[in-house]
């Protein structure tokens, strides 16, 4: 596609946020991280952190607000949004698992060990998460693919583990 000066656009691939969308969704999340670091835990019935993760070609830090529920000694997360694929902070934390840090209310944050749920882990993750927050199991049906469920366990920052 061109533009009015003659200049080749970049399409964005079907299923996936315009700038426009994009700009809001960087809005609101400064806004949500802005309240969970004041030390707000819940928005809209949810209790949130804040994800620090590391772009993987930027290589820029990105911090995104998102749901999250207690689970023995770990924080579970669903990557439920983006659409079509999954977020752009999934690829990260993919790409970048030892650059992951947490953000929870009021709190510095603390790097994290990452795992992605498959199987029997998953499917138990996903009860609770399905009997927790109703609306986020309301969505999966609705998508084509699979929310991916992370287990993010707090390391102790000086020794890592």
């Amino acid at each position: 596609m061109v533009s009015k000066d003659g200049e080749r656009r970049r399409d964005r691939v079907p299923g996936t946020p315009g700038r426009v969308s994009r700009w809001f969704q960087r809005k609101s999340n400064e806004r949500i991280n802005r309240k969970i670091r004041r030390g707000r835990e819940k928005v809209m019935g949810m209790r949130l952190l804040v994800l620090h993760t590391v772009g993987r070609r930027s290589g820029r830090p990105h911090a995104t607000p998102l749901m999250w529920l207690e689970d023995g000694d770990g924080l579970l997360v669903v990557a439920s949004g983006g659409g079509s694929r999954n977020p752009d902070w999934h690829a990260n934390l993919s790409a970048r698992p030892e650059r992951v840090a947490v953000e929870l209310p009021g709190m510095e944050p603390v790097p994290a060990a990452v795992a992605c749920l498959t199987g029997a882990d998953r499917e138990q993750a996903w009860q609770l998460i399905a009997a927790e927050q109703p609306r986020v199991a309301k969505y999966q049906s609705r998508s084509e693919r699979e929310y991916p469920v992370i287990r993010l366990t707090l390391r102790n920052a000086t020794t890592g583990q």
